[in-house]
């Protein structure tokens, strides 16, 4: 039988190496920091042919937030294009993903993403085009239902829950309910002034920064969502 017996430390093992010292303070700041994080998540199509239509506010709303918080230029992971850093020197940690699938499996990269990267659900916010809003409209949501949005409804399968934050950017709706002439509208290019959609754009990306800001903060917890 082995018997375990308990030997004076030398001065060698009772004193870790500096090595070992750095892994476990690295080990506690990733572990502190883990919670810490927001994913900001743009929702589009790729390609140059999706650019400038309706359906592809998210990533323009995204691309203006990496400008305004100096975010480096992003590398592909995860099924997407990811840029991390903060939102100002001491600023919230933020992740910024724009899915490099269709639109309608953006959830195949935002739940791995999530997953890896640690976020909690209550710290996700996705940037959509939403036809219920008037042009140039833009509200902040938490949680609910997808209400046709092909891209909600991938994403809340990905990332496994509905509790996460909406930006939406009212882009209108064509004076029909068919989907074939909705689908059209959302994938068509902006027929409003150019100046008025970049309004859009940075209205949206302000009431982003402004909803990072105040959850970071705790001043502004899921009921206090406007839902609308």
């Amino acid at each position: 039988m082995r018997v375990a017996t308990t030997a004076a430390p030398t001065r060698a093992s009772a004193r870790p190496s500096r090595s070992g010292l750095l892994s476990i303070f690295r080990r506690r700041g990733a572990d502190e920091d883990a919670g810490d994080r927001f994913l900001v998540i743009g929702l589009g199509n790729p390609g140059d042919r999706y650019a400038a239509t309706r359906h592809n506010i998210g990533f323009r709303i995204g691309e203006r937030l990496t400008a305004r918080w100096d975010l480096p230029k992003p590398r592909t992971k995860y099924g997407a294009l990811l840029s991390e850093g903060r939102t100002a020197p001491g600023g919230p940690r933020v992740a910024l993903l724009l899915p490099q699938t269709f639109m309608n499996d953006s959830g195949s990269a935002a739940g791995p993403a999530r997953g890896s990267l640690k976020v909690p659900i209550h710290r996700v916010v996705v940037l959509h085009d939403e036809i219920d809003l008037p042009f140039g409209e833009v509200r902040v949501k938490f949680g609910g239902g997808v209400a046709g949005h092909n891209g909600l409804k991938s994403l809340r399968q990905g990332l496994g829950d509905p509790g996460f934050w909406r930006v939406r950017a009212g882009v209108g709706r064509p004076d029909s309910t068919d989907p074939d002439v909705v689908s059209s509208y959302v994938l068509s290019r902006f027929r409003e002034p150019r100046e008025e959609v970049e309004g859009l754009v940075d209205d949206a990306a302000r009431e982003t920064e402004r909803l990072v800001e105040r959850v970071h903060s705790g001043e502004f917890e899921a009921e206090d969502a406007v839902d609308g």
